[in-house]
């Protein structure tokens, strides 16, 4: 298959452009700001790195005519770029504001509408959205944050009713505490706290977000779609 993954140079999406191409299919995948995780990436897997800022609609449409054509098509899009911050939403500037939903969300649709053509086209394919638990659950001090990942949960499901007629699934997965840069920076109290919280006790590690996505991009997961999965260790249960 081809894939096709935005943020795919550092955590989460590093593990998803590892994994895919460990199993054998053509990946592509867009970066910003990380040039140097970016080209080690390449090097080590063969991914084609393609460097692009995801609030910007011109770019996002040039990276993906530049992807489509290394690869030769696109089965598979992964939306996973994103940023988090931890502020009082009183505090939020505009200009936060609209970082978050640009990256998190506008991102998300230009990406997606770039890419619904040609997968309605070849009549198959499979979009997967990586939100967050706090899109179903909520964080204390991330409301922009959750406000941008419940949206992808409704995106999800309404291009699940929308794209199923020509073959094609969406559905969404929502990462827990997740062993990444962007929790890189939580205090020893503040970590004790999210383990206590989450049933199973620890963090999440990227490579097992990789393999949820492995498994929904594969044949095996052709009947499924519109679904929000939780992969949190039970805390948003």
């Amino acid at each position: 298959m081809k894939i096709f993954i935005t943020g795919g140079s550092r955590g989460i999406g590093r593990a998803l452009v590892e994994r895919f191409c460990a199993d054998g299919h053509t990946v592509a995948f867009i970066y910003n700001k990380s040039s140097d995780a970016a080209a080690t990436l390449v090097g080590k897997t063969g991914a084609t790195a393609i460097r692009a800022d995801i609030k910007n609609a011109q770019e996002v449409n040039d990276a993906l005519d530049t992807a489509i054509a290394a690869m030769g098509g696109i089965d598979v899009l992964i939306n996973n770029a994103g940023i988090s911050q931890f502020k009082l939403l009183s505090d939020v500037t505009n200009a936060e504001w609209d970082d978050m939903l640009s990256t998190n969300l506008s991102g998300a649709f230009y990406v997606t509408r770039k890419v619904i053509p040609y997968l309605v086209r070849q009549q198959s394919g499979r979009i997967i959205m990586i939100g967050s638990m706090w899109g179903k659950v909520g964080a204390s001090c991330e409301a922009h944050y959750s406000a941008t990942k419940a949206a992808l949960r409704g995106m999800t499901m309404a291009l699940a009713k929308e794209l199923g007629p020509s073959n094609i699934t969406v559905n969404c997965i929502e990462p827990g505490v997740i062993r990444t840069d962007m929790n890189s920076s939580l205090d020893d109290k503040a970590v004790a706290s999210l383990f206590e919280e989450t049933p199973l006790g620890r963090m999440g590690e990227p490579h097992e977000v990789a393999s949820l996505a492995s498994f929904l991009a594969s044949d095996e997961a052709s009947f499924i779609t519109g679904q929000c999965i939780g992969i949190d260790g039970g805390f948003a249960i």
